[in-house]
């Protein structure tokens, strides 16, 4: 297998590489300063130096550069990535690398962090037009951060037939209760993907905005990157009723 990078992988390579060297590294430790800071005094703040960074990023085009190529169009060239178009594993790998340099920080300042990738990914393959406008666009666009609630405290949830939190059908509304932790951005986020299990036992995803009633962000969980936007919390939902057309795809997909 040819492991040589695309002529545009290159490019972007160099980019990014110079971007977090002469941008990121020399204020991200004021960054974590000012956030850890916030975290502390009991409430979590952004920094401007992100607003900053991400401004100049975005007008160079590093924006958006996870989004895999057949399924970038048009969100790509809507949103400004350079060459406006996706990009292959192979090709997004040194870029990842790239950004490694300044883990905690540089991914949310081209808009490539998790969770918000995988979300938008699972958005752009399964997502509704509706889903997409409501949820997808203000994603790519930078103005929102999103959760992924899946992990549970009493269970090994990366097989997700562990679960226990359960999702019951009530008319035209779901109902769910449990509770998850380790969800990173939920301060903050808003909107989550929420896995649980409906009534035949079978694992679906659910979007829900974050401000319904029925969400409960418990306490914030330390942990080596804490200071990370949003931080890690622990998230109740408590007969968090939501519309059965808020299913991500299909049930038990």
């Amino acid at each position: 297998m040819d492991f040589a990078p695309s002529a545009r992988a290159a490019e972007l390579t160099e980019l990014v590489t110079a971007f977090v060297r002469d941008e990121i590294e020399p204020v991200q430790a004021d960054y974590h300063q000012q956030v850890s800071a916030a975290a502390a005094a009991g409430e979590w703040a952004e920094s401007p130096i992100l607003g900053e960074l991400r401004t100049k990023a975005r007008a160079q085009g590093l924006w958006n550069l996870f989004l895999p190529v057949g399924h970038d169009q048009p969100w790509a060239e809507k949103y400004g990535t350079h060459g406006g178009a996706g990009l292959s594993n192979l090709d997004y790998a040194p870029l990842a690398e790239a950004m490694g340099r300044a883990t905690f920080l540089a991914p949310y300042v081209f808009n490539c962090n998790a969770p918000d990738t995988g979300n938008m990914e699972v958005l752009l393959k399964y997502g509704t037009p509706e889903q997409q406008a409501e949820w997808l666009d203000p994603l790519l666009d930078g103005q929102i951060r999103s959760g992924f609630a899946m992990t549970e405290p009493a269970v090994a949830s990366s097989d997700a037939t562990n679960m226990a939190a359960t999702a019951v059908a009530d008319g035209d509304e779901v109902v769910i209760n449990g509770t998850k932790w380790f969800i990173t951005g939920a301060d903050g986020a808003a909107f989550a993907i929420i896995m649980a299990k409906d009534e035949d036992g079978h694992a679906t995803m659910f979007l829900a905005d974050m401000d319904t009633p029925g969400i409960e962000i418990v306490r914030a969980m330390d942990s080596l990157d804490s200071a990370f936007a949003g931080g890690h919390a622990v998230v109740r939902f408590n007969n968090l009723r939501i519309p059965a057309s808020d299913i991500l795809g299909e049930p038990g997909k």
